[in-house]
C-alpha cells in the first residue's frame, strides 16, 4: 500500500493530476499506519503482521 501510494503521488505531480496527488497521500499515510500497528504487535486485520 505504501508503494502504491508513492507511485500515485509521483504519477499525479508528473501528470498534474491533484486527484491523484490527494490519493497517493491518502494511501501513504494508510500504509505507514498499519506498518507502525503490525510493528509494535498490535494485530492488523486479524493478522499479527502487516506486509
Amino acid at each position: 500500500m505504501i508503494i502504491v501510494g508513492v507511485v500515485l503521488l509521483l504519477a499525479g505531480f508528473i501528470l498534474g493530476f491533484p486527484l491523484l496527488v490527494t490519493a497517493g497521500i491518502i494511501l501513504l499515510i494508510i500504509g505507514l499506519a498499519l506498518m507502525i500497528a503490525g510493528r509494535t504487535g498490535h494485530a492488523v486485520g486479524g493478522r499479527r503482521h502487516y506486509y
